[in-house]
């Protein structure tokens, strides 16, 4: 039997389908794979600086590629994420968000990046419309991130 891998920015496209509403928004970044997930999977430093809306990420418990992590937005807001963390992949849920991330490797050079995620319908696997704009901007200030 043969068995076939996807990346994860595949991945990602597979999971954003399945949510309704979910938009995933990518781009190919001219850094190394390596340089790309540095800023992303730090869920403390990098990646509060690149997600437009929050202010600050705690990681309270890791086990294996299992993390939970507590979130504070700009605004205020808080979040108890559980999710996925492993090199090049993230997907993160609260009560009321998703966050999805992936990065891998671009022939002929860079990164492809894909983001989605949004403000979540509790209970469903449905985001609320109007995340796209956001996910662009976040793509824009990850870019401006790296070296």
């Amino acid at each position: 039997m043969r068995t076939e891998t996807i990346d994860a920015v595949r991945r990602l496209r597979v999971m954003g389908a399945a949510v309704r509403g979910a938009r995933v928004v990518e781009r190919v970044l001219p850094a190394s794979p390596d340089e790309v997930w540095a800023v992303m999977g730090d869920l403390e430093g990098g990646f509060g600086r690149f997600q437009p809306d929050m202010r600050s990420v705690r990681v309270v418990r890791v086990d294996g590629d299992r993390v939970e992590a507590l979130a504070r937005s700009r605004y205020g807001l808080r979040a108890r994420f559980h999710g996925v963390l492993r090199p090049g992949w993230c997907w993160l849920q609260s009560r009321f968000l998703i966050i999805g991330m992936a990065a891998t490797a671009e022939p002929g050079g860079g990164t492809r990046v894909a983001l989605t995620g949004g403000v979540r319908v509790p209970g469903r696997a449905a985001i609320l419309p109007g995340a796209r704009r956001e996910l662009r901007r976040a793509m824009d200030r990850l870019a401006a991130e790296l070296p």
